[in-house]
């Protein structure tokens, strides 16, 4: 396998953008396959709540980590990696061109250039941030992580807690911000990499993300939320989709309430994916029914 006749195709873009339908076209155009490397997709137990392709859209395209671990399995953006490049390696030896895609810049980063080797901290910072959490909440940690690293906090998911404490807990073992050990030492990887970025105008994407939230309601998001529930804690529930919800559970608020949340932050998700992707000045910027713009460039960087 060359890096000279090996393309890995990266489609991103924010939630609820139409990344699901192109990619399945592109696959079917390309006769190949996609890989998700959307980071709430890959838990079986987490449907109504994640927008995973539908059966009739699996069926159209191979599809890789969709639902393929459990909430209940310890699994991180290193452990993707390395399963991503073995499956990659595996694919590429009939494929020439493969697509990844998703909403979770951290995780196609992690593929593309690989991650920075973080220092480790002690134990002991981790579980005070941990109780911390548990007895003053999220807001604590957000506060605490726009102080210490303002950067960091533009772009990190401030509604998943394990990322906060992440950040955090190197920031104070450390004395250095969480940003500067993220140096962006692009790792060798043996194929060629091309990155579209799909966007919509804002109020267009708005309207699609509060309809999907709509559909997600009526297709058992909160009766999927409350079989979860005894499992809040785990770190993959910490996400937008589940944890407004589990609020409403808890009492904390009503459901109007819940599903007013469900919409703002699930925008605010998109926002800050949206920003993530605007740093890497290597993506190409379509709207996703640009079709044959899309397959022009496509073929134009093929053939350099």
């Amino acid at each position: 396998m060359t890096s000279s006749n090996k393309i890995l195709l990266v489609i991103a873009g924010p939630t609820a953008v139409g990344k699901t339908d192109l990619c399945i076209n592109l696959a079917k155009k390309f006769n190949t396959a996609i890989i998700s490397s959307d980071s709430r997709q890959f838990f079986r137990e987490m449907n109504a709540g994640t927008a995973k392709p539908d059966r009739d859209s699996l069926e159209k395209a191979p599809h890789y980590f969709i639902g393929n671990k459990s909430i209940h399995e310890p699994y991180d953006v290193r452990a993707f990696e390395e399963e991503a490049l073995c499956l990659l390696t595996e694919l590429f030896a009939e494929k020439e061109l493969l697509i990844l895609t998703g909403g979770s810049g951290l995780y196609i980063d992690a593929v593309v250039e690989g991650l920075d080797e973080m220092p480790e901290i002690h134990p002991e910072i981790r579980e005070q941030l941990n109780s911390d959490f548990k007895a003053q909440g999220l807001s604590l940690l957000q506060e605490r992580l726009k102080k210490l690293d303002p950067e960091y906090y533009q772009t990190v998911d401030r509604n998943n807690p394990q990322r906060l404490i992440r950040a955090l807990e190197v920031c104070l073992g450390t004395g250095r911000t969480f940003s500067s050990f993220r140096q962006k030492r692009r790792k060798t990887r043996p194929f060629r990499t091309l990155k579209i970025a799909l966007n919509r105008e804002r109020a267009e994407l708005y309207d699609r993300i509060d309809s999907r939230m709509e559909d997600m309601i009526r297709n058992g998001l909160f009766e999927e939320a409350e079989r979860l529930f005894p499992f809040r804690q785990l770190n993959a529930l910490q996400t937008v989709g589940y944890k407004e919800i589990f609020g409403y559970l808890e009492g904390t608020y009503d459901k109007n309430e819940a599903i007013r949340l469900l919409k703002r932050n699930s925008r605010r998700y998109a926002k800050r994916q949206l920003t993530w992707f605007r740093r890497d000045s290597d993506y190409v910027w379509f709207h996703p029914e640009e079709w044959n713009q899309i397959l022009k460039w496509i073929s134009d960087q093929r053939g350099r």
